[in-house]
């Protein structure tokens, strides 16, 4: 499908004065209900994308982060780290002036001499109502609400996680030497190569709405994102893991533009998949998507892939001019046609 097209019937779909009564029920069942994890860019990313293509879309985020507003928010009230929460819901904002307007006002950052230098709005706001309501769920439902986000924003922890890598040649001087690297913010620009990770504390509760999302979707989305950072973490929350294992959804696994500087400096697109299975080697996969020009051995990226119980959909996901960079309309294109294809025969609910 190409991007003109995927443009024009979504066109159709959010027309105002369009379907009504039981049209509008059918058009609601015959969405697939999807959750998202991961976090920071590239999760907003698979946001953006999503959001074009059904109305019942779930992110669950990643709480790790120490570093800019998030981390200094942290570490003075003991807070779980707002800023990947705050992308995720700007990334649900719509189109309208209304969505635009509200995800440019919580991604804004004060500009001082003083204490508010660097921090976000939307962090703040966050911050403010879990203090006001004592929940974080309910406080980022209320803030999703505020924003008319097209989804609902979960944190996959209910405390703040640090995160921690086993990293060989951290110290150019040592290149063989392992190390111990503290912090995502650290471990996201780690000069050396990564072997694994995991979280302190070792077995963080999961939010219950966040494992019930994962057993009730249709399909669930993980990455893009940072590897070690974003994507993995996931996958340390043993209920979360438990309920990728055993839900009856299928599982797409979304696989970055280029490898990052330090976290996967060097890394093939099977090589992701292949640290994945390290992490997880329980967790199967339907469908692992990935740009069609991003990868140089398709044989040995389907081979990896079938190793983890999936096949491989190449699509051309990446922004015009930028290798780095996802576009929306294709990257929804493409997810649209990943569910059509590979999901069950007829209405989804």
């Amino acid at each position: 499908m190409t991007g003109r097209g995927f443009r024009m019937r979504r066109a159709r779909r959010v027309v105002p004065g369009g379907p009504r009564g039981a049209e509008r029920r059918l058009q609601r069942r015959t969405q697939p209900k999807v959750v998202a994890l991961g976090g920071g860019r590239g999760l907003s990313a698979s946001l953006a994308a999503l959001r074009r293509i059904t109305g019942d879309l779930t992110a669950v985020v990643t709480v790790a982060d120490d570093g800019g507003s998030s981390g200094r928010l942290r570490d003075e009230l003991g807070v779980l780290p707002p800023g990947d929460l705050r992308k995720a819901l700007a990334a649900l904002c719509g189109d309208d002036d209304w969505g635009r307007t509200w995800s440019r006002v919580v991604q804004h950052r004060f500009a001082s001499e003083g204490d508010l230098h660097g921090h976000a709005v939307g962090n703040l706001l966050i911050v403010a109502l879990w203090e006001q309501l004592g929940d974080h769920v309910k406080a980022l439902d209320l803030v999703g609400k505020l924003l008319g986000a097209h989804g609902r924003v979960l944190p996959m922890s209910a405390v703040p996680l640090e995160l921690q890598a086993l990293v060989r040649g951290h110290d150019p001087r040592e290149p063989d030497a392992v190390t111990t690297v503290r912090g995502q913010a650290t471990v996201a620009l780690t000069p050396g190569e990564v072997h694994s990770v995991h979280v302190v504390p070792e077995d963080p509760p999961a939010v219950p709405e966040a494992v019930e999302a994962v057993l009730d979707a249709d399909w669930v989305v993980l990455g893009p994102g940072s590897w070690f950072s974003s994507v993995i973490p996931h996958l340390l929350v043993p209920e979360l893991l438990t309920a990728l294992q055993e839900t009856k959804a299928r599982r797409v696994l979304s696989l970055n533009l280029a490898p990052q500087p330090g976290e996967t400096e060097g890394f093939s697109p099977q090589r992701h998949l292949e640290v994945l299975a390290r992490h997880a080697p329980k967790l199967a996969l339907d469908v692992v998507l990935a740009d069609e020009a991003a990868v140089p051995d398709r044989d040995s990226l389907r081979d990896a892939a079938k190793r983890l119980g999936g096949t491989v959909e190449l699509a051309p996901v990446a922004a015009q001019g930028s290798s780095a960079t996802h576009d929306p309309e294709l990257l929804a294109a493409a997810y649209d046609r990943i569910f059509r294809m590979h999901g069950r025969i007829g209405p989804w609910r």
